[in-house]
């Protein structure tokens, strides 16, 4: 399982959790344990610090991957074709070079 599967699974669990607190919440209503405005500002609560806490999980995340990216020193894809463009040149003054002792050879 890949990091991003584990991620994505988190972040669906938590769009569950997510859910059952809103009905657990609409159940202590019904109940009448908690009044519409108190349910509805608890959901809106927990929904905030949820929304807060899944963009600090995303922001560790892309830092935690950034890091391990920059330790192995991975080519971009960039430096790729930087490295493609030096071959091609270095390919065609061959051709030319061989080209040219061939017609040198041709001669003798």
């Amino acid at each position: 399982m890949s990091l991003f599967d584990v991620v994505r699974n988190a972040l669906l669990a938590g769009f569950g959790v997510q859910e059952k607190v809103r009905e657990f919440v609409d159940d202590l209503v019904k109940k009448g344990e908690l009044s519409e405005s108190q349910g509805a500002k608890l959901v809106r609560e927990w929904s905030e610090k949820f929304e807060k806490n899944t963009e600090d999980l995303s922001k560790s995340l892309n830092d935690m991957v950034a890091k391990t990216l920059e330790k192995m020193n991975l080519s971009t894809k960039d430096d790729m074709q930087k490295l493609n463009e030096k071959i091609d040149a270095l390919s065609s003054r061959v051709s030319k070079m061989e080209g040219t002792k061939g017609e040198g050879q041709e001669g003798r």
